[in-house]
């Protein structure tokens, strides 16, 4: 099996080398991983004639101490997740595409609402725009140094089922999201669907005990500890309060981390409301002029 492999949290984070070495019991693994922190791109991807630097790093040989490892290659790309996948499938995939994209694993839930912003999940559409499987995985953590023993345990099974099961449908990218608590706490894993929410009060004036509160540092997010600002800037922060919507369920993504559950939800490219379609169209949106 031919893996492609990325994240939105750099190819320096902890979560992509875990990641790589669960994958590569499956088969080869190229690893394009963002130079810098990426996250909150979408799939947004490094337009406008950008120059964007690539670098080979670490390369991983073939089964050399005889466990049925596969090939790991390691490479930066100073761009987002979604053109780190597009470089792959325009370079050492241009013959053959890989027969999945994984990417993560993402330090920080991407459960509800936070779908609609991730890299990580980014990336995955930008695989399953392409027709290859594609699958997110993240751990409900923004530590640099999180424990990713629980996903190490079970997310090897959980792939297994997706690329046993896959659809016929072709769109379709799967977001697994790990509560941060221990493997022998984790009751199971559910399939759920995107929690509703929003963010409330997220812009803060900017203070470096902000990061902290996070065990992280601006340099972590490629930006820096003293920032320089123009005479009559002021600089401010992300960093809100999640209130939940008022439609969730006990599938809810979210909620099913809360109970102690892996969540994992199929989100699909199409992003058609057919049963509004459907409506427009009862309403008097297919018409023709004369």
């Amino acid at each position: 099996m031919e893996i492609l492999i990325t994240n939105d949290d750099g190819y320096q984070a902890k979560g992509i080398r875990v990641l790589a070495e669960i994958m590569k019991k499956f088969g080869n693994v190229t690893v394009i991983a963002p130079k810098k922190h990426q996250s909150g791109m979408s799939m947004a991807v490094s337009l406008g004639l950008k120059q964007i630097a690539y670098r080979k790093l670490a390369e991983e040989g073939t089964d050399a101490d005889g466990d049925g490892d596969g090939h790991v290659s390691w490479t930066y790309l100073d761009a987002t997740p979604a053109s780190c996948v597009k470089f792959g499938l325009n370079t050492c995939f241009l013959d053959r595409f890989p027969d999945v994209v994984v990417s993560g694993i993402n330090h920080g839930s991407n459960a509800s609402t936070a779908s609609c912003y991730s890299g990580t999940l980014g990336a995955a559409q930008e695989a399953a725009l392409n027709g290859i499987p594609a699958i997110g995985v993240s751990l409900s953590t923004l530590d640099p140094e999180a424990d990713f023993s629980a996903v190490e345990k079970y997310f090897p099974d959980i792939f297994r089922m997706i690329m046993e099961n896959l659809p016929e449908r072709k769109g379709i990218y799967y977001n697994v999201n790990f509560p941060d608590i221990p493997a022998d706490e984790i009751k199971g894993i559910r399939a759920g669907h995107q929690g509703s929410g929003r963010w409330i009060k997220e812009f803060y004036p900017w203070d470096p005990a902000i990061y902290a509160r996070y065990g992280i540092t601006p340099e972590m997010l490629g930006q820096k500890s003293e920032p320089e600002c123009e005479d009559g800037e002021t600089l401010y922060v992300m960093a809100g309060e999640y209130v939940d919507g008022q439609d969730n369920d006990f599938r809810s993504d979210h909620w099913l981390m809360k109970e102690g559950y892996i969540s994992i939800v199929a989100h699909n490219i199409d992003t058609t409301d057919r049963e509004e379609v459907s409506r427009l169209e009862s309403s008097g949106f297919d018409s023709d002029f004369h």
